[in-house]
Protein backbone atom coordinates (compact mmCIF):
# COMPACT_ATOMS: atom_id res chain seq x y z
CA UNK A 1 0.00 0.00 0.00
CA UNK A 2 1.38 3.50 -0.63
CA UNK A 3 2.23 5.94 1.83
CA UNK A 4 1.21 9.75 1.36
CA UNK A 5 1.71 12.67 3.55
CA UNK A 6 -0.49 15.47 3.61
CA UNK A 7 -0.65 19.35 4.46
CA UNK A 8 -3.00 21.71 5.60
CA UNK A 9 -1.71 25.12 3.95
CA UNK A 10 1.36 26.48 2.96
CA UNK A 11 2.90 29.33 4.73
CA UNK A 12 6.34 30.87 5.53
CA UNK A 13 8.15 29.92 8.50
CA UNK A 14 8.60 33.59 9.06
CA UNK A 15 5.07 34.13 9.98
CA UNK A 16 5.33 31.49 12.27
CA UNK A 17 7.63 33.23 14.52
CA UNK A 18 5.54 36.69 13.94
CA UNK A 19 2.23 34.75 15.06
CA UNK A 20 4.45 33.61 18.47
CA UNK A 21 5.82 36.51 19.16
CA UNK A 22 2.45 38.41 18.97
CA UNK A 23 1.19 35.52 21.49
CA UNK A 24 4.29 35.92 23.92
CA UNK A 25 3.44 39.34 23.88
CA UNK A 26 0.09 39.06 25.14
CA UNK A 27 1.24 36.74 27.87
CA UNK A 28 4.42 37.93 28.79
CA UNK A 29 4.85 41.52 29.77
CA UNK A 30 9.00 40.82 29.92
CA UNK A 31 9.14 40.05 26.46
CA UNK A 32 10.49 42.86 24.21
CA UNK A 33 11.17 42.89 20.46
CA UNK A 34 14.61 44.71 18.75
CA UNK A 35 14.29 45.04 14.74
CA UNK A 36 17.23 46.04 12.61
CA UNK A 37 14.97 47.56 9.88
CA UNK A 38 13.01 44.84 8.92
CA UNK A 39 10.25 44.54 10.66
CA UNK A 40 7.51 43.55 7.97
CA UNK A 41 9.88 41.06 6.64
CA UNK A 42 10.49 39.86 10.13
CA UNK A 43 6.41 39.83 10.48
CA UNK A 44 7.08 41.61 13.75
CA UNK A 45 4.59 44.45 12.54
CA UNK A 46 1.58 43.06 14.89
CA UNK A 47 3.62 42.83 17.79
CA UNK A 48 4.62 46.82 17.21
CA UNK A 49 1.66 47.51 16.78
CA UNK A 50 0.11 46.25 20.06
CA UNK A 51 2.92 46.69 22.31
CA UNK A 52 4.71 49.91 21.01
CA UNK A 53 6.47 50.80 24.36
CA UNK A 54 8.33 47.01 23.88
CA UNK A 55 9.36 46.99 20.54
CA UNK A 56 12.77 49.16 19.62
CA UNK A 57 13.53 49.76 16.01
CA UNK A 58 17.18 49.97 15.90
CA UNK A 59 17.99 50.78 12.54
CA UNK A 60 20.63 48.87 10.15
CA UNK A 61 22.64 48.72 13.31
CA UNK A 62 22.57 45.09 13.93
CA UNK A 63 25.68 44.76 16.25
CA UNK A 64 24.13 47.97 18.54
CA UNK A 65 20.76 46.17 18.46
CA UNK A 66 22.62 42.84 20.25
CA UNK A 67 23.93 44.51 22.75
CA UNK A 68 21.17 46.49 23.60
CA UNK A 69 19.23 43.01 23.44
CA UNK A 70 22.15 41.82 25.79
CA UNK A 71 21.63 44.75 28.29
CA UNK A 72 18.03 44.37 28.32
CA UNK A 73 18.17 41.38 30.29
CA UNK A 74 19.95 42.29 33.24
CA UNK A 75 16.79 44.22 34.06
CA UNK A 76 14.61 41.33 33.32
CA UNK A 77 13.70 40.95 30.16
CA UNK A 78 13.39 38.47 27.56
CA UNK A 79 14.95 39.84 24.10
CA UNK A 80 14.05 38.98 20.98
CA UNK A 81 15.92 40.24 18.35
CA UNK A 82 15.16 40.52 14.35
CA UNK A 83 16.97 40.38 11.30
CA UNK A 84 18.14 38.27 7.94
CA UNK A 85 20.12 35.42 9.02
CA UNK A 86 22.85 36.44 7.42
CA UNK A 87 23.44 39.86 9.45
CA UNK A 88 22.10 38.14 12.69
CA UNK A 89 24.94 35.93 12.53
CA UNK A 90 27.75 36.96 10.20
CA UNK A 91 27.67 40.70 10.68
CA UNK A 92 27.33 40.56 14.31
CA UNK A 93 29.14 37.32 15.76
CA UNK A 94 31.59 39.35 17.91
CA UNK A 95 29.06 41.20 19.93
CA UNK A 96 27.11 37.52 20.57
CA UNK A 97 29.98 35.87 21.43
CA UNK A 98 31.30 38.61 23.88
CA UNK A 99 27.91 39.95 25.13
CA UNK A 100 25.42 37.19 24.64
CA UNK A 101 27.18 34.00 24.52
CA UNK A 102 30.06 34.28 26.75
CA UNK A 103 28.10 35.84 29.06
CA UNK A 104 25.08 33.64 29.23
CA UNK A 105 22.77 36.32 28.75
CA UNK A 106 19.08 35.90 28.33
CA UNK A 107 18.93 36.71 24.25
CA UNK A 108 16.63 35.08 21.50
CA UNK A 109 18.30 35.56 18.34
CA UNK A 110 15.85 34.91 15.84
CA UNK A 111 16.55 35.29 11.98
CA UNK A 112 14.33 34.92 9.18
CA UNK A 113 15.55 34.24 5.38
CA UNK A 114 18.02 32.03 6.07
CA UNK A 115 19.40 29.17 3.50
CA UNK A 116 19.08 29.06 -0.03
CA UNK A 117 15.23 29.81 -0.44
CA UNK A 118 16.09 33.51 0.18
CA UNK A 119 16.26 33.30 -3.65
CA UNK A 120 16.56 36.16 -5.95
CA UNK A 121 18.62 38.22 -2.99
CA UNK A 122 21.67 35.64 -4.41
CA UNK A 123 24.65 34.86 -2.41
CA UNK A 124 25.47 38.03 -0.80
CA UNK A 125 22.31 37.50 1.84
CA UNK A 126 21.50 33.78 1.72
CA UNK A 127 23.77 32.58 4.82
CA UNK A 128 24.66 28.76 4.68
CA UNK A 129 26.90 28.69 7.10
CA UNK A 130 25.12 30.20 10.26
CA UNK A 131 23.78 27.22 11.80
CA UNK A 132 27.75 26.07 12.43
CA UNK A 133 28.68 29.78 13.52
CA UNK A 134 25.79 29.49 16.21
CA UNK A 135 26.65 25.86 17.59
CA UNK A 136 29.97 26.51 17.98
CA UNK A 137 29.37 28.83 20.60
CA UNK A 138 29.18 27.70 23.82
CA UNK A 139 25.58 28.34 25.85
CA UNK A 140 23.87 28.86 22.39
CA UNK A 141 21.14 26.85 21.89
CA UNK A 142 20.02 26.54 17.86
CA UNK A 143 16.54 25.71 16.65
CA UNK A 144 15.49 25.21 12.94
CA UNK A 145 11.94 24.68 12.56
CA UNK A 146 10.24 22.67 9.56
CA UNK A 147 7.04 24.66 8.93
CA UNK A 148 4.52 27.66 9.90
CA UNK A 149 3.29 25.54 13.22
CA UNK A 150 6.70 24.82 14.53
CA UNK A 151 7.93 27.89 14.34
CA UNK A 152 5.38 28.90 16.46
CA UNK A 153 5.42 26.69 18.84
CA UNK A 154 9.46 26.98 18.96
CA UNK A 155 9.01 30.76 19.18
CA UNK A 156 6.80 30.43 22.11
CA UNK A 157 8.61 27.50 23.73
CA UNK A 158 12.24 29.71 23.99
CA UNK A 159 10.88 32.41 26.00
CA UNK A 160 10.52 29.59 29.00
CA UNK A 161 14.22 28.95 28.14
CA UNK A 162 16.71 30.85 30.29
CA UNK A 163 19.73 31.43 27.92
CA UNK A 164 20.75 32.37 24.04
CA UNK A 165 19.34 31.14 21.56
CA UNK A 166 19.28 30.80 17.81
CA UNK A 167 16.15 30.72 16.47
CA UNK A 168 16.51 30.56 12.26
CA UNK A 169 13.41 30.37 9.84
CA UNK A 170 12.94 31.40 6.41
CA UNK A 171 10.95 33.49 3.42
CA UNK A 172 9.23 30.87 1.22
CA UNK A 173 5.97 29.38 1.89
CA UNK A 174 6.02 25.96 2.71
CA UNK A 175 3.92 23.08 3.43
CA UNK A 176 2.62 23.18 6.94
CA UNK A 177 1.66 19.91 7.95
CA UNK A 178 2.97 19.78 11.71
CA UNK A 179 -0.09 20.07 14.66
CA UNK A 180 -1.04 23.57 15.39
CA UNK A 181 -1.41 22.40 18.89
CA UNK A 182 1.99 20.76 19.47
CA UNK A 183 3.87 20.73 22.32
CA UNK A 184 7.46 21.99 21.37
CA UNK A 185 10.45 21.05 23.32
CA UNK A 186 14.21 22.02 23.25
CA UNK A 187 16.48 19.15 22.38
CA UNK A 188 13.57 16.15 21.68
CA UNK A 189 13.53 14.99 18.44
CA UNK A 190 10.31 14.21 16.59
CA UNK A 191 9.73 11.08 14.59
CA UNK A 192 8.24 11.39 12.11
CA UNK A 193 7.56 8.04 10.04
CA UNK A 194 8.96 4.65 11.65
CA UNK A 195 11.30 2.70 9.28
CA UNK A 196 13.93 -0.51 9.28
CA UNK A 197 15.88 0.00 6.42
CA UNK A 198 17.64 3.98 6.77
CA UNK A 199 17.37 6.81 9.15
CA UNK A 200 17.05 10.73 7.60
CA UNK A 201 17.59 13.08 9.74
CA UNK A 202 16.45 16.41 8.47
CA UNK A 203 15.81 19.60 9.69
CA UNK A 204 14.18 22.94 8.11
CA UNK A 205 12.66 23.19 4.85
CA UNK A 206 13.93 19.96 3.82
CA UNK A 207 11.77 17.48 6.54
CA UNK A 208 8.89 18.14 4.17
CA UNK A 209 11.32 17.10 1.33
CA UNK A 210 12.29 14.27 3.70
CA UNK A 211 8.64 12.77 4.18
CA UNK A 212 8.14 13.22 0.15
CA UNK A 213 11.46 10.63 -0.57
CA UNK A 214 9.75 8.42 2.25
CA UNK A 215 7.04 8.40 -0.38
CA UNK A 216 9.35 7.72 -3.40
CA UNK A 217 11.39 5.23 -1.43
CA UNK A 218 8.16 3.11 -0.56
CA UNK A 219 7.28 2.36 -3.81
CA UNK A 220 10.98 1.14 -4.31
CA UNK A 221 10.65 -1.10 -1.43
CA UNK A 222 12.59 0.70 1.11
CA UNK A 223 11.00 1.95 4.70
CA UNK A 224 12.83 4.76 5.56
CA UNK A 225 12.14 6.31 8.92
CA UNK A 226 12.07 9.98 9.27
CA UNK A 227 13.00 12.45 12.17
CA UNK A 228 12.65 15.87 11.88
CA UNK A 229 15.63 17.37 14.08
CA UNK A 230 14.58 20.88 14.75
CA UNK A 231 16.72 21.02 17.83
CA UNK A 232 20.38 21.57 16.30
CA UNK A 233 21.75 22.01 19.96
CA UNK A 234 21.40 20.18 21.94
CA UNK A 235 21.32 17.21 19.70
CA UNK A 236 18.81 14.40 20.66
CA UNK A 237 22.01 11.77 21.26
CA UNK A 238 19.65 9.26 22.28
CA UNK A 239 17.18 9.22 19.12
CA UNK A 240 20.04 9.69 16.56
CA UNK A 241 21.53 6.12 18.35
CA UNK A 242 18.33 4.21 18.83
CA UNK A 243 17.34 4.79 15.15
CA UNK A 244 20.91 4.25 13.73
CA UNK A 245 20.66 1.10 15.60
CA UNK A 246 18.00 -0.51 13.55
CA UNK A 247 18.74 0.58 10.28
CA UNK A 248 22.42 0.85 10.47
CA UNK A 249 23.33 3.40 8.05
CA UNK A 250 22.20 7.46 7.97
CA UNK A 251 21.49 9.96 5.81
CA UNK A 252 21.30 13.85 6.76
CA UNK A 253 19.24 16.56 4.80
CA UNK A 254 19.91 20.57 5.53
CA UNK A 255 19.65 23.32 3.74
CA UNK A 256 22.93 24.29 4.95
CA UNK A 257 26.59 24.14 4.46
CA UNK A 258 28.08 20.38 4.52
CA UNK A 259 30.48 21.69 7.11
CA UNK A 260 29.12 22.71 10.47
CA UNK A 261 25.64 21.43 9.94
CA UNK A 262 23.32 18.76 11.13
CA UNK A 263 25.38 16.32 9.76
CA UNK A 264 28.56 17.07 10.76
CA UNK A 265 26.96 17.04 14.44
CA UNK A 266 25.57 13.48 13.70
CA UNK A 267 28.73 12.48 11.97
CA UNK A 268 30.50 13.37 15.35
CA UNK A 269 27.96 11.41 17.33
CA UNK A 270 28.88 8.08 15.53
CA UNK A 271 32.19 8.38 15.31
CA UNK A 272 32.39 9.01 19.04
CA UNK A 273 29.87 5.76 19.36
CA UNK A 274 29.21 3.79 16.66
CA UNK A 275 30.35 4.19 12.77
CA UNK A 276 28.35 3.59 10.41
CA UNK A 277 27.65 4.85 6.75
CA UNK A 278 26.68 7.94 6.20
CA UNK A 279 25.59 10.40 3.51
CA UNK A 280 25.02 14.11 3.00
CA UNK A 281 22.25 16.11 1.30
CA UNK A 282 23.41 19.91 1.78
CA UNK A 283 25.43 22.50 -0.15
CA UNK A 284 28.85 21.22 -0.87
CA UNK A 285 31.09 24.30 0.25
CA UNK A 286 30.06 26.91 -1.78
CA UNK A 287 28.08 29.87 -1.93
CA UNK A 288 24.98 30.24 -3.48
CA UNK A 289 23.58 32.94 -6.26
CA UNK A 290 20.40 34.32 -7.59
CA UNK A 291 17.11 32.30 -8.44
CA UNK A 292 13.71 31.04 -6.99
CA UNK A 293 13.56 29.00 -4.30
CA UNK A 294 12.84 25.74 -6.01
CA UNK A 295 15.58 26.11 -8.54
CA UNK A 296 18.65 26.65 -6.16
CA UNK A 297 16.65 23.65 -4.06
CA UNK A 298 17.09 21.94 -7.47
CA UNK A 299 20.82 23.06 -8.57
CA UNK A 300 22.53 22.78 -5.30
CA UNK A 301 20.93 19.09 -5.00
CA UNK A 302 18.93 19.60 -2.14
CA UNK A 303 15.62 18.43 -3.52
CA UNK A 304 13.21 15.38 -2.86
CA UNK A 305 15.55 13.23 -5.59
CA UNK A 306 18.38 14.11 -4.29
CA UNK A 307 17.44 12.97 -0.76
CA UNK A 308 16.38 9.73 -2.51
CA UNK A 309 19.32 9.37 -4.11
CA UNK A 310 21.07 9.90 -1.08
CA UNK A 311 19.29 7.02 0.58
CA UNK A 312 19.69 4.79 -1.78
CA UNK A 313 23.70 5.47 -2.07
CA UNK A 314 24.11 4.32 1.76
CA UNK A 315 22.30 1.23 1.67
CA UNK A 316 24.44 0.18 -1.40
CA UNK A 317 27.20 0.69 1.20
CA UNK A 318 25.70 -0.37 4.69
Amino acid sequence: MAIQFTFTDQNDTRSGFGAGLLELGKSNPNVVALCADLTGSLKMDAFEAAFPERFFQTGIAEANMIGLAAGMTIGGKIPFTGTFANFSTGRVYDQIRQSVAYSDKNVKICASHAGLTLGEDGATHQILEDIGLMKMLPNMVVINPCDYNQTKAATIAIAKHHGPVYLRFGRPKVPNFTPADQAFEIGKAVKLKDGKDVSIFATGHLVWKALKAAEQLHEMGIDAEIINIHTIKPLDEAAVLASVAKTGCVVTAEEHQRNGGLGDSIAQLLARTTPRPMEFVAVNDSFGESGTPEELLVKYKLDTPDIVQAAKAVLARR
